[in-house]
């Protein structure tokens, strides 16, 4: 989403999301372990800017499964350990809106949020959701957070059979600071895997829960169902990092902190 305006991704949009997920040339394989690959790309060295693609084989998981806990966001908040906030914003069509998400980082680092279009789209038997970074005069950067911008990020859920499916998970992501290289490779050997874990786990838990949670309001799968007001696109525009403060935290040092349980 390179262009100065902002626009709702089209069909051509998804299938190069989708050609990157499936593409590893280029890319440079971290981990490999329990069905759970990671790759990285370095764009610049020096720069913050990183692009990583995570891929999980869920045996017990249905494609369909998935995808609802992807977007479900009042069960994210359940699940999701690293959340701060998440709310979301408007509706921009019916497969697009635009959202806030805030997390916590490793520790010492700041923490990072978010404002996003993100657009979901079925192709077949799988599904894609990806998103990028806009700007909203109503949110604008916060004080306690570092706002990070989102280039490309997503999901694509591919189908396996009727109770499997494969998870990638593809971001390129700019976290607005000049971060110690211990940060870049925890992301890639230990924290992105724990996060496709993660949400592997609450796929696991997802239909109990959804029994006791409005089990029928799925507004992802029925547009029909939103409550969210229209935004009009000329209220956005796309987020540009370099008119974000910069921070360094190049010489922060790694605390060891006790890690959540999976």
């Amino acid at each position: 989403m390179s262009g100065q305006t902002v626009t709702i991704p089209d069909d051509r949009a998804f299938a190069s999301f989708k050609a990157e997920c499936l593409c590893e040339e280029g890319w440079t394989q971290t981990y490999n372990k329990g069905g759970i690959t990671v790759w990285t790309q370095v764009l610049e060295e020096g720069k913050s800017i990183h692009k990583i693609k995570c891929r999980m084989i869920c045996k017990d998981v249905s494609a369909a499964t998935m995808y609802d806990v992807l977007h479900d966001i009042e069960y994210r908040r359940k699940w999701d350990s690293n959340v701060i906030e998440t709310f979301d914003i408007g509706k921009l069509t019916v497969n697009a809106d635009v959202g806030y998400y805030s997390w916590s980082c490793p520790k010492p680092l700041r923490n990072r949020d978010v404002i996003t279009l993100r657009s979901w789209l079925p192709i077949g038997n799988d599904y894609i959701i990806m998103n990028y970074s806009v700007k909203h005069a109503k949110y604008p950067p916060k004080k306690d957070f570092v706002r990070a911008v989102s280039i490309q990020t997503g999901y694509m859920v591919q189908t396996q059979g009727p109770n499997s499916c494969i998870l990638t998970y593809m971001a390129q992501v700019d976290p607005r600071g000049s971060l110690p290289k211990w940060v870049v490779n925890k992301a890639s050997q230990f924290l992105a895997p724990r996060a496709m874990k993660k949400i592997n786990k609450a796929c696991s838990k997802y239909s109990e829960w959804k029994q006791r949670h409005n089990p029928h309001l799925k507004p992802w799968l029925n547009p029909e169902q939103t409550t969210l007001t229209t935004i009009p696109l000329s209220e956005l525009s796309v987020q540009r990092a370099e008119s974000l403060e910069k921070i360094d935290e190049s010489s922060v040092a790694e605390t060891h902190e006790r890690e959540d349980s999976d």
